[in-house]
């Protein structure tokens, strides 16, 4: 007897299957990708949101330590395999001072993979933060090869198995996202939302604040408003006039901002 292949799931089987091509050829030519079979949503997010949600790390405070990505396991229950950020060693410091770099969603202003995304499934909030609707998804992946931070990970096989993360890190505050679709880091926008909803200040109060973040013990990551003038991100940013943002060039304008690492005091320079 035949297989029934309802219209999601066929979506799935012949999108898939045209950008895993795309991926076998080395995306020689994309001038030869098929046009979306849907209208793009418009890459920038909302130009005066009610709060502009941002992430600031110190890169002088980063040791590497690796919790925030445990934290982020826990409390979105993400597969062993697939972390929703990343904490990169770059070039150390002419002292010799390790240098790393953590790496999550940007959410973007101007976003590559909103713009790309057919079926809407990836998506800008009303505040500007790049979200995704995980019944949309049809796991095309046009969103990862468009994403120029390589952040967004395809969940190829449902998770089923103990977090290994639980309760060491946290417990799950999300339920897990089905198999077929791709994954990122939402700013854990639950927390934001469900802070706000009590009357807590995101950045400030730790059960509204990402987790990356409030897991953070050295203090190398802030989170806060910066419409808000007097929030942390911003008191950061206006204290460091050499914050810097990833792959500015590209105009994405991303939210997460970076203090550079800079020479411990006694250090040779």
């Amino acid at each position: 007897m035949a297989t029934k292949i309802d219209r999601r799931d066929f979506l799935k089987l012949g999108i898939a299957a045209t950008a895993t091509a795309a991926i076998g050829i080395g995306m020689s030519d994309r001038s030869i990708i098929p046009l979306p079979m849907a209208a793009p949503a418009a890459s920038k997010g909302p130009e005066n949101p009610p709060h502009k949600w941002v992430m600031v790390i110190d890169q002088s405070k980063c040791v590497g330590c690796d919790l925030c990505l445990a934290a982020c396991h826990a409390y979105n229950d993400t597969p062993p395999n697939i972390s929703w950020s990343r904490v990169e060693e770059v070039a150390p410091l002419d002292d010799g001072q390790r240098v790393f770099r953590p790496v999550p969603c940007q959410h973007c202003q101007d976003a590559p993979c909103v713009e790309i995304c057919p079926v809407g499934a990836t998506y800008h909030r009303y505040d500007g933060l790049v979200m995704m609707d995980y019944d949309k998804c049809i796991g095309c992946r046009y969103c990862q090869l468009s994403c120029p931070y390589g952040v967004r990970h395809f969940n190829w096989e449902k998770f089923t198995g103990p977090n290994p993360d639980v309760p060491a890190a946290g417990t799950p505050e999300i339920e897990r996202r089905p198999r077929g679709v791709v994954e990122k880091c939402s700013f854990c926008v639950h927390r934001i939302d469900r802070g706000l909803s009590a009357g807590l200040t995101p950045g400030v109060d730790p059960d509204a604040t990402p987790a990356c973040v409030v897991a953070c013990t050295y203090g190398a990551r802030l989170f806060g408003d910066l419409n808000d003038p007097d929030s942390p991100v911003s008191v950061a940013l206006r204290n460091n006039p050499d914050a810097y943002r990833l792959r500015e060039e590209l105009g994405t304008d991303p939210r997460v901002y970076y203090l550079p690492a800079k020479p411990k005091e006694g250090s040779a320079s």
